[in-house]
């Protein structure tokens, strides 16, 4: 737990695209370069602009995958989550439980 969470960490987290890349890390159990490279693919981007503030920040609001400080409209919290699975084809366990809990 300590590589990944410090190499998302050193990505900014969810600033960048540290805390897709981590789920990614353990979802398709991939070595930080491999996941930055699928992450990257994902958001149609290039491994390095994963890792700037400014183009995260923009496309996080437009995915409507979560940002640091709430802005209006955009979702947050489980809902981002959703958005999150839908985007990377990964399954989020939070998500699971909260789906069930709705049936």
């Amino acid at each position: 737990m300590a590589v990944p969470h410090y190499m998302a960490s050193g990505m900014g987290g969810i600033r960048t695209a540290g805390d897709l890349v981590a789920r990614i890390e353990y979802d398709k159990n991939l070595k930080v370069d491999k996941a930055k490279e699928y992450v990257a693919k994902k958001l149609g981007l290039d491994s390095l602009e994963i890792a700037d503030e400014y183009i995260m920040r923009e496309l996080r609001e437009e995915l409507k995958i979560g940002t640091v400080t709430a802005v209006p409209g955009v979702p947050r919290g489980i809902a981002a989550k959703m958005n999150i699975e839908k985007l990377l084809d990964i399954k989020i366990n939070s998500c699971e439980k909260f789906r069930g809990m709705l049936n």
